[in-house]
């Protein structure tokens, strides 16, 4: 715990709720990238694209396996640019450009169907991965830079997810809509795209103002030439803390995106009305808002860790219940499914949380690459999830079909529809549950403030 002693300084009063805000607004637009293709874009490809689910889930997969090695080099980048510059700017700059990969990942051209639509949205995705990771490294290694304590790095945290939230709530409610419902076209989710895009600069733009903003109010550590390449990665993966931490949020990441990849399925083959994704997103995402306050009371009273161990359990319940399928009646399923985004608020707020906390016990001049190797692993969460939900519905027989031409499911291919919802996700929580068991961190960092 020496490293935290001596890197923290005397830590600033609260921040105040202005600075607060405009580095919280950057989560606007990075919740809509994290949600729109985890909602809607394995659907996109299998039932307007006409793309088979095996190659839809590796269209999906594979754009992530770059990330594994650009989201650390971006972190490293991350790290030189404050130690020649003092502060990360540029890289924020350069992922405003992430807008134009969203829309063109939906704007696919009218002749494309199959495996060419495919290579579309493979490459469109690689683009928007890498702007996305030019973004959103430097902006959640700035609380790890800042003279701030144990606790006042959960609340900076709490505004930026309860914004995040407002992000994924607009996004997850709009982009089905603007699509066109249950009559979808490609020219609705190409509108979709574009309209959603400008929002999402806006926001981003807003963020990098409040970056500098957070910065000059709290004050910053002094920046050090951290070491360069896979030097400053093996360092990382060497602290134990931050490996235990990074795999049960693997676990985390793996299973929310798996969820979310699953919702307009559930709505139209087990519930029989697609219309009904609007209100499953909302009753996943809504009660974010309601209760990440509740989770930052929690966590002050009880740590970090337990909370979150409460929140991972709560998942892993109300995932079994959506396994029960039509039978337990739409209101008890919807109400599962809140109980699911309570315990995502949670899975939301404290890990971000606690990723400072290991940074700053450690003593590490590398909060970039330490941020880019958990941005890379929330990126592979972000694939493995949609992927083993594609997986799945190959498993089940599960029939792709192109816009305004429904098939026929089998039996089959509606079982995996609804076990994958269910069933899967309690698997893979529990996994998340006893990794984040070894962590043991929390104890000293709170005691240290």
């Amino acid at each position: 715990m020496t490293g935290l002693h001596q890197r923290a300084g005397t830590p600033a009063a609260d921040l105040p709720r202005g600075p607060l805000l405009g580095f919280a607004t950057g989560s606007l637009g990075m919740g809509v990238w994290v949600t729109v293709p985890g909602l809607l874009l394995l659907y996109f490809l299998t039932d307007v694209l006409a793309v088979t689910p095996w190659l839809a889930g590796l269209a999906l997969l594979a754009p992530k396996v770059a990330d594994v090695l650009l989201h650390p080099w971006v972190g490293h980048r991350c790290d030189v640019e404050l130690a020649r510059r003092g502060d990360r700017r540029r890289l924020l700059l350069a992922g405003c450009a992430l807008p134009v990969a969203f829309a063109a990942l939906f704007a696919v051209p009218g002749g494309l169907t199959g495996a060419p639509a495919a290579a579309w949205v493979v490459v469109c995705f690689v683009a928007g991965n890498l702007l996305f990771a030019a973004y959103q490294v430097p902006y959640l290694a700035t609380p790890a830079d800042l003279r701030i304590g144990y606790h006042e790095r959960t609340r900076l945290m709490a505004f930026r997810m309860v914004v995040l939230t407002l992000g994924i709530l607009v996004a997850g409610l709009l982009a089905p809509l603007l699509t066109g419902g249950d009559a979808a076209t490609r020219a609705g989710y190409q509108r979709m795209g574009l309209l959603l895009g400008a929002g999402t600069l806006a926001a981003m733009a807003v963020g990098v103002a409040g970056v500098a903003r957070l910065r000059r109010a709290a004050g910053t550590l002094p920046a050090a030439h951290a070491p360069g390449g896979w030097r400053a990665l093996t360092a990382a993966l060497r602290d134990r803390q931050f490996r235990w931490l990074v795999a049960a949020y693997l676990a985390m990441s793996t299973t929310t995106h798996l969820v979310l990849a699953g919702v307009p399925y559930y709505a139209e083959y087990e519930l029989g009305r697609p219309a009904l994704t609007t209100v499953l997103v909302a009753a996943f995402v809504a009660p974010a808002l309601l209760v990440t306050t509740a989770w930052l009371a929690v966590a002050r009273r009880v740590g970090k860790q337990r909370a979150l161990l409460t929140a991972q359990a709560a998942f892993a319940a109300g995932s079994a219940v959506l396994a029960v399928g039509r039978p337990a009646g739409l209101p008890v399923l919807v109400a599962a499914v809140a109980v699911l985004g309570v315990a995502f608020a949670g899975m939301q707020l404290l890990p971000f949380a606690m990723m400072p906390d290991v940074i700053r016990a450690a003593g590490a001049t590398g909060a970039g690459t330490y941020t880019g190797v958990w941005t890379a692993t929330e990126a592979t969460g972000a694939a493995l999830g949609p992927y083993a939900y594609a997986l799945c519905l190959a498993a089940g027989g599960f029939v792709a079909s192109a816009a305004g031409d429904p098939v026929a499911q089998p039996d089959t291919a509606l079982a995996a529809i609804r076990y994958g919802f269910g069933l899967l996700p309690v698997v893979s929580m529990l996994a998340a549950l006893l990794l984040q068991r070894r962590y043991t961190l929390d104890g000293a960092a709170r005691a240290a403030g």
